[in-house]
């Protein structure tokens, strides 16, 4: 049955319904479906692997429903990849971390601290670019879904800082991060970001798209009515 599982994960990941692999996944158990949404996350640059990340978010809270110390395992794992010990690189794992917060209050109480501090230079920093831009992701994904949350740990503190990062990426994600949580003191700052035409791809609501970080910081604007 597990074969069975991980093909047919596998068949519509790469056909790209996300739809009908959800409606796979609310039908078989789903720890035997964490394994093989995790492999999907080294699938970099590509729509399967953020279909997922959202799916892996979808299946962690269904288990912490039935068993949170199960899905506190999986989060735990999902951090010892990120540790230099651990000899791998961690690709998605601050991302799946967020979705998993987004779709579970419980896990989101308990490790927003540690996903922020993935961008923390005092903290446990990502010092491999794409592996921060994961974990700012992760934080504008926390700030969508929880802002009182976003805000209680005073990620606005950290990722202001962002705003004026060399990285076209992650001024765009602590742009949309700001505006997701309603912090309308950033608006200044934001506005002046709104000649910077870099181009990245983002996903957002479902959706991966290629836009600029003008783009991002008028979406943030927009949210922030400035």
């Amino acid at each position: 049955m597990s074969r069975t599982i991980r093909q047919e994960i596998k068949s519509l990941l790469m056909a790209g319904d996300l739809d009908s692999l959800l409606k796979f996944l609310a039908s078989v158990p789903p720890k035997k479906a964490v394994q093989p949404l995790i492999q999907f996350f080294y699938h970099t640059g590509s729509l399967e692997r953020w279909h997922a990340i959202t799916a892996f978010g979808i299946v962690v809270d269904r288990i912490a429903c039935q068993e949170m110390e199960d899905a506190r395992i999986i989060i735990r794992r999902l951090m010892w990849s990120l540790n230099d010990e651990s000899g791998g690189i961690g690709w998605g794992a601050p991302e799946a971390m967020a979705e998993a917060m987004a779709r579970n209050p419980r896990l989101a109480e308990e490790y927003c601290r540690i996903l922020l501090s993935y961008v923390w230079e005092e903290g446990n920093y990502l010092e491999y670019l794409p592996l921060r831009r994961g974990a700012l992701w992760g934080l504008m994904r926390l700030a969508q879904s929880r802002p009182g949350l976003f805000n209680d740990i005073d990620s606005a503190r950290i990722l202001k800082d962002y705003l004026r990062d060399d990285d076209a990426e992650s001024r765009a994600l602590a742009a949309l991060a700001l505006g997701f949580a309603g912090r309308n003191e950033y608006c200044r700052e934001m506005s002046d970001m709104l000649s910077d035409h870099r181009e990245f791809m983002l996903y957002l609501d479902k959706k991966w798209e290629n836009i600029s970080v003008a783009d991002a910081v008028e979406k943030a604007l927009d949210i922030l009515s400035c």
